[in-house]
């Protein structure tokens, strides 16, 4: 999978607010598929799995099987990804106008 697909699944992936809350739930822990379903009962578990699938796939999650259960863990890797490519250069861009407009307004 070539960089740029890879940045489209993890937008893919975050653009979806249920996905978020996901990954919001399992941000300090993992959790079992089965308590992911606990965590929103307004989804079925078919529905449940969709979105995992979908985080799986843009490797924002990586699932362990124990036994019977799989267990869910957060991937920060692919956000962070996102963040170096994206936000951090475009926010060192805008404070930047920022100063700009401080020294203006100042002077």
């Amino acid at each position: 999978m070539s960089s740029e697909s890879k940045e489209d699944a993890v937008f893919k992936a975050l653009a979806n607010g249920k996905r978020r809350q996901m990954l919001d739930a399992i941000r300090d822990a993992p959790l079992t598929t089965g308590a992911l379903c606990e965590r929103f009962p307004e989804m079925d578990r078919c529905t449940v799995m969709q979105h995992l699938k979908v985080l799986e796939e843009a490797e924002l999650i990586i699932p362990r099987r124990e036994g019977r259960e799989r267990w869910n863990h957060l991937n920060a890797l692919p956000i962070q990804a996102i963040h170096d490519r994206w936000i951090s250069q475009y926010a060192g861009h805008a404070m930047n106008v920022l100063s700009a407009l401080q020294t203006d307004l100042e002077g």
